[in-house]
């Protein structure tokens, strides 16, 4: 594993890390959920193994030692990561992310999609379609625990304030999903934990992205997506997918029956050999 540092051009730095050949020019780029540290779990190491592709994992602003960037959006975030693919030389990508990096995976899709050959979006939330309530239909319908989100929706001071007294609810994961945790995809709680130590900003700044404008829209994602999601997500509800679904031009929805937004992760594995084929 490699940890790198790309200082972009206003003087924020955005740490990446990265396995496989350094020479190699198709990569797997990989957005990881919120929180994160930015070291990829070890089982998506393996796939990228696997598929014969570098692999390169990057830290958003205010993750694992990237500089915070209050008031960024999804696509200022994906430009991050650009700067850290043309640093790196990766001259053709899957974009690959998992909850909160779904967005960013797709976002980076939108803003280079002479790049991206193909998305692979697990758990994935939709846009905010200024949807904010939590019964019937809306953005939030179906979610667990939607207090951070619907903080986020009064701005930043009131989610950094949210995130001085928040408290994990167990009961947004099902049983699968703790097996899952129990089991290979274990890395991804660890690293969630890991998170806390480089504090709230980077979380804080995912919300408030995924509550406002992403900055790109999906009609302009020309790049195949898959989505992966499971049909019991409490934590990022199905309808999220069937919602980002019907916005793309070219959309691939694997609904995971019975998974939550754990055990899902199961399904990142034939993704990526599908996205592997759309690649080249």
């Amino acid at each position: 594993m490699r940890a790198s540092d790309t200082v972009l051009p206003h003087g924020r730095t955005i740490r990446s890390f990265e396995t496989g050949a350094a020479d190699a020019s198709a990569a797997i780029v990989w957005h990881p959920g919120t929180p994160h540290t930015g070291r990829p779990p070890a089982p998506l190491v393996a796939h990228a193994e696997r598929l014969g592709l570098r692999l390169v994992s990057i830290a958003r602003p205010g993750f694992g030692g990237s500089t915070p960037h209050p008031g960024r959006t999804v696509a200022s975030a994906a430009r991050d990561a650009l700067a850290v693919l043309d640093a790196a030389g990766v001259t053709r990508a899957i974009a690959a992310g998992y909850s909160g990096g779904g967005p960013h995976a797709v976002a980076l899709a939108a803003l280079a999609p002479d790049l991206v050959g193909a998305v692979v979006a697990v758990a994935s939330p939709a846009p905010f379609e200024g949807d904010t309530g939590v019964d019937g239909a809306g953005w939030f319908a179906g979610m667990r625990a939607p207090g951070g989100l619907l903080a986020a929706r009064q701005g930043r001071a009131s989610r950094l304030a949210y995130a001085e007294h928040e408290v994990f609810d167990p009961e947004q994961f099902l049983p699968v999903d703790w097996a899952a945790l129990e089991g290979e995809w274990g890395a991804v709680g660890e690293d969630a934990q890991a998170a806390d130590a480089f504090g709230p900003d980077g979380a804080v700044d995912d919300d408030v992205a995924f509550v406002t404008g992403w900055g790109v829209a999906l009609a302009e994602v020309v790049p195949p997506v898959l989505l992966v999601h499971g049909t019991g997500d409490r934590v990022i509800p199905f309808g999220h997918a069937e919602r980002i679904a019907a916005a793309l031009p070219h959309p691939e929805l694997l609904a995971r029956e019975g998974d939550g937004h754990v055990a899902v992760l199961a399904g990142l594995g034939p993704a990526l050999d599908r996205a592997r084929t759309l690649l080249g």
